[in-house]
């Protein structure tokens, strides 16, 4: 299977457009033309993850985290980076990762990690705002079926729970074709009135060239009269951590075990009141502690992520209980995502996850 087979539909699960802007997601090395025997999943990659690929024949390997954040000034092999990107170029493995792209995705690590937790119906914590798009078109009435369905199969019209979403309205259009024109109703060089139903649907701008393609695609006319508006409106399926309740309201202790034994970790960092129960969660894998005073607004009883500072820790001691389970620990499950994503999509391409442990953090 080409590479650029496998780039794309990453791209459809993680699009590398909402990824932050320090970030450095997407293909690190690689020929898109490239053909790929067979994949291996993991969090990190490192040297010993790029030899075990090597040691089964697998010339992609795909991550969560990038090896690459800082731009490199060259390729001695003085660091990790450099001596992985040096070997795998030289071996023709491929890198790809999506990192902060997966992260912001609904159905990405967060959702992955509530799920984990046991966080029922969890919503998007800190949802981004200006990512929606409106779209309008006029459509003859005989021909409004096809252009609909056109654009709800490009990914338009999703709003929260809700798909196939769209508002219509009947009309009148006039149009007058001119000397050259070819119109697919009336005559040109006279005026014209036709009978139309205004759609109107909403997708996120990242997909807006395939609306864009498939509404040209499906429309009879030969000039598509079409407008685009940018909306504010908070976007449900993009934006940062997540939140939700549990089943039963627990105590800390019992909240903290679960935790711990479900992401298996060695130790547990925490701060908070020992009184009272636990009922509404927020978590965000990886280092989330921009969200801490979102997750306190919101009204949840803790919040689980890692990388938190001791000032967060001291800051919020009465507000929330904080739970740093770990980077990794938090981030683990990227290599599930990935699988279960490619699987679906590529049911008889060779894919297995890595056997090794990248976590850079020891327990003594």
């Amino acid at each position: 299977m080409k590479l650029s087979l496998i780039i794309k539909a990453l791209e459809e699960l993680a699009p590398p457009v909402y990824q932050e802007s320090y970030d450095n997601a997407g293909l690190i090395a690689g020929n898109p033309e490239d053909e790929i025997r067979s994949a291996l999943l993991a969090v990190d990659i490192t040297e010993e993850v790029l030899e075990e690929a090597l040691s089964g024949r697998t010339n992609l390997i795909i991550s969560h985290h990038p090896v690459i954040f800082a731009p490199l000034k060259g390729l001695t092999g003085k660091t990790r980076a450099e001596r992985i990107l040096l070997k795998a170029v030289r071996k023709n493995v491929a890198l790809y990762c999506a990192h902060t792209n997966l992260d912001n995705m609904y159905a990405g690590i967060n959702f992955k990690l509530a799920g984990k937790l046991g966080i029922r119906d969890p919503r998007i914590l800190a949802p981004v705002s200006g990512e929606l798009r409106k779209l309008v078109t006029f459509v003859p009435l005989d021909y409004a079926d096809a252009v609909r369905t056109a654009l709800f199969n490009a990914g338009a019209g999703h709003i929260g729970k809700y798909d196939q979403c769209s508002y219509n309205l009947k009309g009148t259009g006039s149009f007058r074709g001119l000397e050259s024109a070819i119109p697919f109703v009336g005559e040109k060089g006279k005026l014209h009135f036709e009978e139309e139903v205004r759609i109107e649907t909403v997708y996120p701008k990242a997909i807006e060239p395939g609306i864009i393609a498939s509404l040209l695609a499906a429309h009879p006319y030969e000039e598509v009269a079409y407008d685009i508006y940018p909306l504010d409106n908070e976007y449900p399926l993009l934006g940062a951590g997540m939140i939700g309740t549990l089943d039963k309201a627990l105590r800390i202790k019992d909240f903290l075990s679960v935790v711990k034994e479900t992401l298996g970790c060695p130790a547990l960092r925490y701060s908070g009141s020992p009184a009272g129960k636990i009922k509404t969660v927020a978590c965000c894998g990886g280092s989330g502690s921009f969200l801490i005073p979102g997750a306190i607004a919101a009204g949840a009883d803790a919040f689980v992520t890692g990388d938190i500072k001791y000032h967060r820790f001291m800051d919020h001691e009465s507000d929330i209980l904080l739970v740093d389970a770990g980077h990794f620990e938090t981030e683990q499950y990227s290599k599930e995502i990935f699988y279960e994503f490619l699987t679906k999509k590529f049911p008889t391409f060779a894919i297995r996850i890595s056997n090794i442990n990248t976590n850079p953090i020891k327990y003594f």
